[in-house]
């Protein structure tokens, strides 16, 4: 398959033909050996979970219509689907934990090799969580914070304190009249993989629902913790000058690459990096530097917090070695393909796992304790320094690199609507209001080799800006919008409707607000709350005119991201379905049947600009409800009315 056709990324395309003509294999090789991929298991009807089994269901009118147990092609597929959210949201959630750890590590030990780096942020989430912050320092406060935020992943009683902290009344009244409030993080998952074993439940609607209450203990829960923490022991991000894409990597420096999604290690690789004795040690070795980039959500992580340039998405990561210049490609969880291990035997490139959770055949393992963080780090970087001498040939970097602004928040857009002083969601809400931008969408997830790359993203993202509609996005999204060079606010000119346009020149942002990685959806949810309490547009989040877009998802994250959305009333489409069309009942109920519960729902469309146009639809739908798509009558002021105006 020509390259093109792979990807729409010039540098992919590039690496795409090197590794062809080199005889290497990439993601989109493995994916074509594996057609006809089995039709059972795309439909979700396909049951592995007992020694009777597996059992598959047949949606075509002939076999059997149930397991060897009885369960059906609801149940089953029902099953199937709360099982990926319990991956996606233990995934999201444990990195969660291990971010906790640190932060109380970092609070109880004076010699750690962490710091609080954002006290006002300490003082403002501690708050929310019910913690006393008058007259305290900040060492007690962080002490009290970490041990509550690690209390709410396995907590006996009670719900969990972000969900009543965050989200608008109205939405915490929807979950507990549905019996959805999520209680302790673990709980939910655990009661999940209960509730699917053999012989417990079968209605399916009663299995999803318990699906429902663990995205929610994901994305404001687990997720939520994640990122407050980061924020608040790595620094809250501020808007930040990034360049993006194969192209940043400098065939006369040791180049290091740091893939994966936790920021714990590369955060202290960050500051070791530039360090003058071992930039010295780079240079007594032939190179001019040390230059240090990212792939995946560890790529924005640190790119949000220290401008450090992404080497590329999900899909670029073999990539990457491929170019010959790598020298350690560092990585530490999810996303992370086992396929780098037998790659990098072919290059010089080392491929360098940390986590106890993620070892590879044919990588080397380099366990990272957060007690001993700079130590492991300075370790990592000689090893690259040391590997400089020994690339074979040239190297064939792509030149292809793009430039624009990342560190998007929900607390610093307040200081770019509203002024330093007189910070406020004002501007956005009175914009929405008077049909300038006609509502926000969140574009995320993953890249998947069965859509040409980033394709789907790209298409997407510029049908919605050219109809006004502001975008946000985070993860592999996020990155694939910045090699567009849709994150430079000159963009908006180029791509943008005029009403959009005018608000990004005023502004001075890009049409596509980077807002972080994977486990930052929950700056989103928070940003959306946020709107609902500034007023005018509704009182809950399911009256917003907004939507979620998954275009290119592919991993257990990403259903569960996805699910959360839903269930705090976001109309969410993706392009390859759930696994679940084989069960009729099921599948309506999700893209139908679920928004009468919770206000959200899923669609499915693989066409990006057909799927834009039914968020753009959805979104007018929600104007038309707030009856802000009738034309105001201009209002003249006289002196009496002008008196009558409060100032507050």
């Amino acid at each position: 398959m020509a390259p093109e056709k792979r990807s729409s990324d010039e540098a992919a395309q590039e690496m795409i033909s090197q590794m062809a003509d080199a005889g290497q294999e990439n993601a989109w090789d493995r994916f074509e050996a594996q057609l006809p991929q089995c039709g059972f298991g795309k439909l979700g009807v396909c049951c592995r979970i007992c020694a009777m089994g597996p059992c598959r269901i047949s949606p075509f009118g002939e076999g059997p219509k149930a397991g060897v147990c009885g369960a059906d092609a609801e149940t089953i597929a029902a099953r199937n689907l709360v099982r990926m959210i319990a991956g996606g949201a233990a995934a999201h959630s444990d990195h969660g934990r291990d971010v906790a750890h640190t932060f109380k590590m970092a609070a109880e030990n004076d010699t750690c090799d962490y710091m609080i780096k954002d006290e006002l942020k300490l003082r403002e989430v501690a708050a929310r969580y019910g913690i006393s912050v008058e007259g305290r320092n900040t060492k007690e406060i962080a002490a009290d914070l970490s041990d509550v935020m690690l209390s709410e992943f396995g907590k006996p009683d009670g719900t969990l304190i972000s969900a009543a902290a965050y989200p608008p009344p109205a939405r915490q009244k929807v979950w507990e009249e549905f019996g959805v409030t999520p209680r302790s993080i673990d709980r939910e998952i655990v009661e999940i993989m209960h509730r699917t074993h053999m012989g417990v439940g079968a209605d399916y609607k009663n299995i999803v629902k318990q699906g429902i209450r663990a995205s929610l203990a994901d994305g404001w829960g687990g997720s939520l913790i994640a990122t407050e923490i980061s924020d608040i022991l790595f620094g809250s991000p501020w808007p930040i000058r990034f360049g993006v894409n194969l192209g940043v990597l400098d065939a006369k420096q040791v180049n290091i690459i740091v893939h994966g999604h936790e920021p714990a290690l590369s955060d202290i690789i960050v500051a070791v990096s530039q360090e003058p004795e071992l930039v010295k040690m780079a240079e007594d070795k032939g190179a001019t530097g040390i230059n240090l980039s990212g792939i995946c959500c560890t790529a924005n992580e640190i790119l949000m917090r220290h401008g450090i340039p992404v080497a590329g998405n999900f899909l670029q990561q073999e990539l990457a070695i491929m170019t010959g210049v790598v020298e350690v490609m560092l990585v530490d969880v999810q996303c992370i393909m086992p396929a780098l291990g037998s790659l990098s035997s072919c290059f010089h490139t080392k491929v360098i796992t940390t986590s106890p959770k993620c070892k590879i055949e044919g990588a080397e393992h380099i366990e990272f304790h957060e007690d001993r963080a700079m130590e492991t780090a300075r370790e990592i970087v000689t090893l690259a320094i040391d590997n400089f001498a020994n690339r074979k040939g040239k190297g064939a970097i792509p030149k292809a690199t793009e430039r624009g602004i990342a560190g998007f928040t929900s607390e610093n857009i307040f200081h770019h609507l509203g002024g330093r002083f007189r910070a406020s969601y004002r501007p956005l809400n009175d914009n929405i209001i008077n049909g300038r931008i006609r509502g926000a969408a969140g574009v995320v997830g993953c890249n998947n080799p069965k859509q040409v790359h980033d394709y789907g993203h790209l298409a997407m993202i510029k049908e919605l800006i050219k109809n006004d509609i502001l975008v946000v996005s985070t993860g592999c999204s996020a990155i694939a919008a910045g090699k567009a060079g849709l994150m430079r606010p000159d963009a908006a000119a180029k791509y943008c409707g005029p009403g959009l346009c005018e608000v990004c020149e005023t502004v001075g942002i890009p049409p596509v607000l980077h807002v972080g990685s994977c486990v930052d959806n929950s700056r989103i949810l928070t940003i959306l709350s946020n709107v609902v309490a500034e007023g005018g547009l509704g009182e809950d989040i399911s009256e917003l005119p907004v939507a979620g877009a998954a275009p290119e998802w592919m991993s257990e994250k990403a259903v569960s991201i996805g699910m959360y959305f839903v269930a705090s009333g976001v109309f969410t489409i993706i392009a390859e379905p759930l696994p679940v069309l084989g069960a009729e009942n099921l599948t309506r109920y999700l893209t139908e049947g679920i928004e009468k519960d919770l206000g959200g729902k899923w669609a499915f469309e693989k066409d990006p600009a057909k799927a834009a146009h039914m968020m753009i639809e959805h979104i007018e739908s929600k104007r038309d409800a707030l009856g802000i798509n009738k034309a105001a009558e201009r209002k003249l002021y006289d002196m009496e009315d002008r008196r009558a105006l409060a100032v507050e």
